[in-house]
């Protein structure tokens, strides 16, 4: 089993944070490491990633769980559960306020030794993410009180 995950604490409450999120179109403007996502973040719904690192290869996910302003829950993989790689995106409100964003992905399935060796480390995507995720909230959160 193969795990990558970032975490961060963001300045601004789960909601505002949830909202950023799952404008995955937008995911660009921030320094996501992303360069597009084609789709639309609901429930059984297919969505297309093209990572800014991946030389033209995207990856399919289906949103497998939506609870607004707590998770999100992706996954992709190959029949017969040979493979399934699974990504959360999880948002804990804290007590000062601010929220604890997690983003984590793991593979599993007999298959899945096969399926990542030529998938990079992913953590340093991860942190991009969180980082450009934690900006954009703050910033809008901002915004907002002004």
């Amino acid at each position: 089993m193969k795990t990558f995950e970032a975490a961060i604490r963001i300045d601004t409450g789960a909601e505002q944070v949830w909202q950023v999120l799952v404008d995955a179109g937008s995911w660009r403007d921030w320094d996501s490491g992303v360069d597009r996502v084609d789709g639309v973040v609901a429930l059984g719904r297919e969505l297309v990633v093209l990572p800014t690192v991946s030389h033209g290869d995207r990856t399919r996910w289906t949103v497998t769980e939506i609870r607004p302003a707590e998770a999100m829950r992706w996954q992709r993989g190959l029949p017969l559960g040979s493979f399934t790689a699974e990504r959360t995106f999880r948002l804990d409100p804290q007590a000062d306020g601010s929220t604890e964003f997690v983003v984590r992905e793991q593979g599993s399935g007999p298959l899945t030794a096969l399926a990542l060796r030529s998938v990079p480390d992913l953590n340093p995507s991860f942190r991009q993410f969180a980082a450009g995720l934690k900006a954009r909230a703050e910033q809008r959160a901002t915004q907002l009180s002004d």
